[in-house]
């Protein structure tokens, strides 16, 4: 009888533990894709201002809104699509992270930071005010960034792989890598080149580091 108690209090425990793990973990993974949400959207509004070029904040109040119930449906996602008893994990194209909205958000900033700069670079060319390219810019490159953040999270990205993923950064063999069955493409593959030198009384290899722009790789 006492062990019959034993096991029913022992497997109790192991029930509300779980059961909280569980609570935990989809609590998470609510509070950090709906604050992911608001920030993506809070950018993405911002940078609809800059093209309209214009100071009303009608964009930026409902890029918030959208970006909250954007969140929330990432959310929903993930705690559904998340397998039972494991930590969420997902590894995007420039980026890893503990939920689907992170990848969406720091694929939206690289967006802009980076269309601000070629903005910057066009202006300084044609010896235009750099205000406006960093105005414009950053707006295009936001929502450019954003595009490809969505594509990044749900069709690019591997998830749950026990927290090592087969297209991590340092595990690849391109920056920027795409399969498909045994089909690989891959742009900006850091290689190194061994050049030979013969001399009279020496020979000597000199490495060179070379950035290969595309590469295609058919397994068999």
């Amino acid at each position: 009888m006492k062990r019959f108690i034993l096991l029913v209090v022992t497997t109790f425990f192991l029930i509300i533990s779980t059961t909280d793990q569980t609570v935990a973990q989809t609590a998470q993974l609510l509070g950090g894709n709906t604050l992911n949400g608001a920030l993506t959207g809070g950018i993405l509004g911002g940078a609809t201002m800059a093209l309209s070029n214009s100071g009303d904040l009608t964009p930026m109040r409902i890029g918030l809104g959208a970006g909250i119930l954007g969140g929330a449906a990432v959310a929903l996602y993930d705690v559904v699509t998340l397998p039972t008893g494991q930590q969420f994990f997902i590894s995007g194209t420039f980026n890893d992270g503990s939920n689907s909205s992170i990848i969406i958000l720091l694929d939206t900033f690289y967006g802009a930071a980076g269309g601000a700069l070629i903005g910057t670079a066009v202006m300084l060319v044609a010896n235009r005010p750099i205000i406006s390219g960093l105005q414009y810019g950053s707006g295009i490159g936001a929502w450019a960034g954003f595009g490809f953040g969505l594509l990044d999270s749900f069709v690019f990205a591997e998830r749950n792989r026990d927290f090592i993923s087969s297209s991590s950064l340092l595990q690849r063999n391109s920056l920027i890598q795409f399969e498909s069955g045994n089909f690989e493409v891959g742009f900006l593959r850091p290689e190194m080149i061994f050049q030979k030198q013969f001399s009279a009384d020496a020979l000597s290899l000199n490495p060179e580091p070379v950035m290969g722009i595309l590469s295609l790789n058919k397994r068999f």
